[in-house]
């Protein structure tokens, strides 16, 4: 039987609501892998300080901050954070990406050659040049036999995220060199959706 709702006036107060303090939006650039993972990461943190959406758009690098800056338009009051995630890969208009999300306040996640990078430093520390998606893959896959970019199990990297973190760091300690091989950002946003909230 549902239970009744106290009535005004009856006595009876209701608890307090609880609100996070940040929302982010979080745009991949692939319809799966990045998506899978980041939902995987929200689900797992829990964290009541933030509330995480987080949508997949397969596109090039700069129709995808297009993208994101519309959605952040299109709900003003709703993020106080807008993230785009995507790989270097072989894209020309990464440059041209960061440039423009940096014009309109979106934050870049940018990983050189592909998001895969990030996934192998849960695992182990990886600072030779890797060309491709293709060259990194097999390095992957000696720490996650089958590794399928479009079935990504967040917990088969739950014990290394610490890790990963600390070893992307050592790669790009800002974060935001997308220049550098391999490189990538994503520790940037992993900490902001595991971080407490603001005092």
């Amino acid at each position: 039987m549902a239970r009744a709702f106290p009535r005004e006036g009856s006595g009876r107060r209701r608890g307090p609501v609880r609100r996070s303090s940040r929302t982010l939006l979080i745009v991949c650039g692939s319809k799966e892998t990045e998506r899978q993972y980041l939902q995987g990461l929200r689900d797992h943190l829990r964290n009541p300080a933030v509330s995480v959406v987080v949508r997949g758009k397969a596109c090039s690098p700069t129709q995808l901050v297009t993208y994101a800056r519309g959605q952040r338009d299109l709900n003003r009051d709703g993020y106080d954070e807008v993230w785009c995630v995507f790989d270097v890969d072989e894209f020309p208009d990464v440059a041209d990406a960061v440039a423009l999300g940096r014009r309109h306040g979106i934050r870049t996640a940018v990983s050189r050659p592909c998001f895969e990078v990030w996934l192998l430093l849960h695992f182990a520390d990886h600072r030779a040049h890797v060309d491709t998606y293709k060259k990194l893959l097999p390095l992957l896959q000696r720490h996650v036999p089958g590794y399928d970019k479009t079935r990504v199990d967040f917990l088969a990297y739950r014990d290394g995220l610490a890790s990963a973190g600390e070893r992307a760091r050592k790669l790009d300690p800002s974060g935001a060199d997308h220049t550098r091989n391999p490189s990538t950002g994503v520790w940037q946003l992993t900490d902001r959706m595991a971080r407490p909230a603001d005092p």
